[in-house]
């Protein structure tokens, strides 16, 4: 991208995105008051499409934003980081993975790495919040959004990639 403000431009378009996917498909979780989303696959693009800062922002704000409008004000905070981080080691993954497997590699172990945070980030927010041992039960439930994310962000990026939508060297 060349300017800063088409950077923050499609850092606020990945972030409604990221909300929307995040609303829009909920599936609730019986065990909490949490549910399952597709916003991890808009995550996972913002890491991979953006810079560090505007990914960080763009997967931040946007997950933020739907637990805000959705009822999870508790959340927000915890999601904020955790999605924000979610992005930068997709983007650092890829980066670095990059280095010594071909990218679409790269994109998959990069993306694993960011969802294992979430399950991780998750486990320790919710410890602290109703104790770890109940928090085991979302473990499962947060490895299936992970990889849905990731599964529909690989084939998100490769549409982008084939269709030029976002001019990237990812």
């Amino acid at each position: 991208m060349k300017n800063k403000t088409q950077k923050l431009v499609m850092a606020a378009l990945l972030a409604s995105l990221c909300c929307v996917a995040t609303m829009i498909i909920k599936i609730p979780l019986p065990s909490s008051m949490g549910y399952i989303n597709l916003g991890d696959c808009v995550v996972l693009l913002s890491g991979w499409l953006l810079s560090p800062f505007y990914g960080f922002l763009a997967a931040g704000l946007g997950s933020a934003l739907a637990d805000v409008l959705s009822g999870y004000t508790l959340y927000a905070p915890a999601t904020f980081i955790i999605k924000g981080l979610m992005a930068l080691i997709a983007f650092y993954g890829f980066k670095l993975f990059g280095k010594v497997v071909p990218k679409p590699v790269s994109k998959v172990l990069s993306g694993l790495a960011a969802e294992l945070l979430m399950i991780l980030g998750y486990f320790i927010f919710e410890g602290f919040l109703y104790g770890f041992a109940p928090s085991v039960v979302n473990i499962p439930a947060n490895a299936l959004q992970g990889a849905a994310g990731l599964i529909i962000g690989i084939v998100l990026i490769r549409v982008f990639g084939k269709s030029n939508i976002f001019p990237s060297d990812n």
